[in-house]
């Protein structure tokens, strides 16, 4: 593997010469807010040189003596040009004007801003706030998560409940990232919120293949999502008010142009009216966003970033549930030259949960902490080379569960379960160049190094087996510790060290079409353990190391990319496969165990797939077509020959195996001062296990169930409608407002979030019971900022 690190090297080098090229860099914004465009298309006129502006607005091309004709444009702004004279490195910092637009010309961009046909760059989406807050939802409030599942390749878990998952993966193998910091729980009431107030993001970007070498740790996707910096000129405000949350946000200078800050909370107050009819339980979130921002100079700038929410359920006095996450991240961004910047990030990342049950007695809570730490630099070596480097550390530490009494007569034992420590170091490279006008590659490698720290008692287990296999009753069971090893925290109980490949490919074929292709390698080394198909706030996140394997994946992916006059197509089929996949044995108990490693089994995954897209960026109506045909698939065979591992060892379904989802979303401009917009889900029905026989036993009828996820739930299918009424939209100074009306799921489809298994207690027979989370859901809400 180092032959490739050197090989990589030699490409890049190889390529940088000694030129006489001068390089014309700077920073787009717009008037509006002054904020950086993210995705503007800079060109010089008459030539192939140009480029793509990234997320602090920056862009640099490298240019030969002369005299050209500077070209910005982005969807909704006047274009920009301006003649310029090279005969030295030049710094061009550009304002870009809103264009006023009529009826017929209205432009919405809800993924991509536009087809990067020559970016290698492949299996990625980007959504605004604009796009998530077009999108209806339930109970009005607008959510990302929600809306990158409508998405070709995401789907989400379960109605009502978190997470999400991208082409066929688990929940867990979604790495998201806050302005860069992980993020663990991404949901606020199990599921029903997404944790992020939807005003204070930027935008979010999803990579569902062709991962980036920057990025590493999660082997399905990445989701980045970016909080917006505040105003560096006026103090804005603006929230909305809806029937059971409401959100408000301020921003604005502290030393204009200079410095700014922004912040933003959120809160649901449902659990108010049950307080009203004497109902004392409760259940309600509430989050704060805050994003501070200094410009020292034109090289420096340096940003501080936070988020706090918490989720609490209280019900009647007995039963009280408190979960959140708390991240804390600061960046120093510093420009060496102009075709050379640097980004030193500290970060902190934590999350808790904690549970009282005072009717039995006891107090439990568990979490995990991150502590992180990046120091990445971009440098424009040529005008066909960017190269992007940089290191990465990680510090976790696990709390898989601590408990005590909650009063004296509780008879719950005081007890700590070990604690995990982990240090993950990473080192990455990564470039992209353009052999030919029509040939654009990206490669790169990322070398990781995780250890497994050591803790204060390690079980130990004859022949290192932690679980046997009954021959006679064709089981597994828990094998007898046979004692424990203490080790200290500084000792490195278990390394992996592992390099992986990453390289994206593009050809444009003609002006309008290009076709591409991806291949990536990642591990994993840390595993949510959870015998639910959605993640729970309950679940625990484990490390790898003497008795679990880090996942490691491989994906391929080909797409054909077109751009019509008033379409886009992207299409693109992929496959992937992943070793050491873990799942637990039948009759395994996860939670509060502190022995782990007794109920699971290694196995196998593998997923793939077809994903269209198409879309329609231009006139009164816009929207999108989302079509995915997936499998998704697992198999844990036996160890040993004689072993039946799960399912006999047979290819099973995984929980989130969709092979049919479908989303069509639409908006519509009416008039200056009515939009609606709709959206169509329909999903083949979710793999589940039910029971195909039964017998008794003492007198008690016991269902015998079948094959693991060999049955599906009812197909899942729902229309969400909602409409915007602006009453003045010719304002754009002082208060401005809008209302939004929405309803989910608008023909009251009963969707099957699970179907239960149980005897009726009329008749005795045993009956399955569907339950469905949401029916029709109306809501209101009043947007508003001045």
């Amino acid at each position: 593997m180092c032959k490739h690190f050197f090989l990589l090297l030699s490409l890049i080098f190889f390529q940088v010469g000694f030129s006489q090229n001068y390089s014309v860099s700077g920073v787009v914004k717009n008037t509006e807010d002054n904020f950086p465009v993210l995705g503007a298309n800079v060109s010089i006129e008459n030539t192939s040189k140009g480029d793509v502006t990234d997320l602090d607005g920056a862009f640099s091309i490298q240019l030969k003596e002369g005299e050209y004709r500077l070209l910005i444009s982005y969807l909704g702004f006047k274009e920009y040009a301006q003649k310029i004279k090279v005969d030295k490195d030049l710094s061009i910092n550009i304002l870009l004007e809103p264009e006023s637009q009529s009826l017929e010309e209205v432009i919405i961009t809800k993924t991509n801003d536009r087809l990067k046909l020559k970016k290698p760059q492949m299996s990625v989406n980007k959504i605004t706030t604009k796009d998530i807050q077009n999108i209806p939802s339930v109970l009005g409030e607008a959510d990302i998560i929600k809306a990158i599942t409508l998405l070709p390749g995401v789907t989400n878990s379960s109605e009502g409940a978190g997470g999400f998952h991208v082409r066929g993966g688990a929940a867990d193998q979604n790495l998201v990232l806050l302005d860069g910091a992980s993020i663990y729980n991404d949901s606020h009431l199990f599921g029903i919120f997404s944790i992020m107030h939807p005003g204070a993001v930027k935008d979010l970007t999803l990579y569902k293949g062709g991962i980036p070498s920057k990025y590493g740790g999660r082997v399905s996707s990445v989701l980045e999502i970016n909080q917006r910096k505040g105003n560096f000129d006026q103090l804005n405000i603006d929230g909305s008010i809806g029937l059971v949350s409401s959100k408000l946000l301020f921003e604005g200078p502290i030393n204009k142009g200079k410095t700014s800050f922004l912040v933003a909370g959120r809160s649901s107050y449902a659990h108010l009216f049950l307080k009203l009819i004497d109902n004392p339980n409760s259940a309600y979130f509430y989050d704060i966003n805050t994003k501070l921002s200094h410009i020292f100079d034109e090289n420096n700038e340096l940003e501080f970033s936070g988020y706090f929410g918490r989720d609490v359920f209280n019900i009647n006095d007995s039963f009280k549930n408190t979960y959140g996450s708390s991240v804390a991240k600061i960046d120093w961004t510093h420009r060496f030259n102009e075709n050379t910047n640097s980004k030193l990030s500290l970060g902190l990342s934590d999350y808790y949960f904690g549970l009282t049950l005072d009717f039995i007695g006891f107090n439990y809570n568990s979490g995990i902490r991150d502590y992180s730490l990046r120091y990445q630099l971009n440098s424009k070596l040529s005008d066909k080379i960017d190269l992007e480097y940089g290191v990465q550390s990680n510090y976790y530490s696990f709390n898989p569960g601590y408990i005590e009494p909650s009063n004296e007569n509780s008879g719950i034992i005081k007890e700590q379960f070990t604690k995990k420590y982990a240090w993950q170091n990473a080192f990455y490279a990564s470039a992209e160049q353009k052999f030919t006008e029509k040939l654009t590659v990206n490669y790169g490698l990322r070398l990781n190094l995780f250890s497994r720290l050591g803790q204060e008692e390690v079980n130990l287990y004859e022949n290192g087996n932690p679980l046997v296999f009954n021959e006679n009753l064709q089981i597994y069971e828990k094998a007898p510790i046979i004692g424990t090893e203490n080790q200290s925290r500084s000792d490195f109980a278990k390394t992996f060290v592992n390099l992986e490949p990453r390289i994206s490919i593009a050809y444009q074929l003609n002006e309008k079409s290009s076709v591409k292709a991806s291949y990536q390698f990642i591990n994993q080394y840390l595993h949510l353990i959870s015998n639910t198909d959605a993640p729970t706030p309950l679940d625990i996140w484990a490390p790898s190391g003497k008795y679990i394997q880090p996942q490691q994946s491989h994906q391929y992916a080909l797409g054909y990319f077109r751009k019509f006059e008033v379409f886009d197509l992207e299409t693109e089929i992929f496959y992937k496969s992943i070793d050491n996949r873990l799942d637990y044995i039948d009759g395994a108990d996860l939670i509060a165990n502190d022995a782990i490693e007794q109920v699971l089994l290694s196995g196998r995954a593998r997923a793939y797939g077809i994903e269209i897209l198409l879309k329609k960026n231009v006139g009164r109506f816009t929207g999108w077509l989302a079509y995915t045909f997936s499998k998704s698939e697992q198999q844990t065979p036996g160890r040993t020959a004689n072993e039946a591992g799960i399912n006999n060892g047979n290819w099973y379904r995984t929980g989130w195996d969709k092979p049919h989802d479908i989303s069509i979303t639409g908006s519509y401009q009416w008039n200056s001062k009515w939009k609606s917009n709709a959206n169509f889900v329909f999903q083949t029905g979710r793999p589940s296990t039910f029971p195909n026989a039964k017998y008794y036993f003492e007198g008690q009828t016991v269902p015998d169930y079948g094959p693991r996820n060999a049955n599906r739930l009812p197909a899942y299918h729902r229309l969400d409608f909602s409409a915007i009424y602006t009453p003045k939209p010719e304002k754009t100074k002082g208060w401005q407002g809008e209302w939004v009306f929405s309803i989910y799921n608008v023909y009251n489809r009963r969707n099957a979030a699970s179907i239960n298994f149980g005897r009726n207690e009329d008749n005795g027979n045993i009956e399955a019971v569907r339950l469905s989370i949401f029916g029709i859901v109306p809501s209101a809400a009043y947007r508003f900022k001045f």
